[in-house]
């Protein structure tokens, strides 16, 4: 059969990324005691294409992420997968992003209940002649109380709940683990969010969380200094998105730390 995919191109554009986008596998994520999670997966994986060559052989892109459902997936196999990747498509770079949502257990803190918080997660992967880079993704929602309204009010001051959004890289080798990054983000809000909450723990968040009243902006500076204290982290982006409950809509802050910025502001 004649493979149209593989003809030659005349019109001298390189295309930076072609493959595919929205595949839902079953992924196992290595957990930080050994074990594996099975996780639904949404990834987006491409390749750089030669402008002398026509298209790729797209089946190569689900044939490959199919072998690798039944593997465990971190940092480190993330560059294997791409390795693979840029091989069978003879390529110069390959880049992949896998999605999911990832549970952890949570105890209440007054009626010591557990129950399981999901939260979105990615792990970006961009392999080249340069070398392999890797990038963890985590959104955790927290709850903020404006401080603002706490001063100017006689009775209560109003909170939400709000979404903090990082972005990460560690030097090679060092790997920061999804059990201790959300643990460190969720801190960093007025107070956390919890699945199941009995009355008596009902009380003690409320009331912790107008006794921490914070600003998105106290959030995203907070998460900064937390995150620039954690060992081997090279770059990462930190964003708050407040969902207010009196305003018509979401107060946000954003801040980056890596590179020269983070050397400004005190990082190794």
């Amino acid at each position: 059969m004649k493979d149209v995919a593989s003809e030659r191109d005349n019109r001298g554009v390189d295309l930076a990324q072609v493959g595919i986008k929205d595949l839902h596998l079953a992924i196992l994520v290595r957990q930080r005691d050994g074990k594996m999670a099975r996780v639904r997966g949404q990834v987006d994986a491409s390749v750089e294409l030669p402008h002398h060559e026509r298209g790729t052989h797209m089946s190569r892109f689900v044939e490959i992420l199919n072998n690798w459902s039944r593997k465990a997936v971190a940092g480190a196999e993330m560059e294997e997968i791409l390795e693979e990747l840029r091989e069978a498509f003879s390529a110069p770079r390959a880049q992949m992003r896998l999605g999911f949502k990832y549970f952890l257990p949570k105890r209440a803190p007054a009626s010591g209940i557990v129950s399981q918080l999901d939260y979105d997660c990615c792990f970006e992967g961009v392999l080249d002649g340069q070398g392999y880079s890797f990038t963890l993704g985590a959104t955790v929602p927290v709850i903020t109380v404006c401080p603002c309204s706490k001063e100017i009010s006689t009775r209560g001051a109003h909170s939400q709940r709000a979404a903090l959004r990082v972005r990460l890289r560690t030097r090679p080798g060092a790997w920061i683990w999804l059990e201790e990054l959300i643990p460190l983000l969720e801190a960093q809000g007025s107070a956390e969010i919890f699945s199941v909450l009995k009355r008596v723990d009902e009380k003690v968040i409320t009331e912790a969380s107008y006794d921490n009243p914070k600003f998105v902006e106290d959030v995203v500076r907070d998460s900064y200094l937390a995150l620039a204290g954690l060992p081997g982290v090279t770059w990462f982006s930190v964003q708050c998105e407040s969902h207010e409950s009196i305003h018509n809509h979401i107060a946000y802050a954003y801040a980056e730390g890596g590179g020269d910025a983070y050397a400004e502001n005190g990082g190794d």
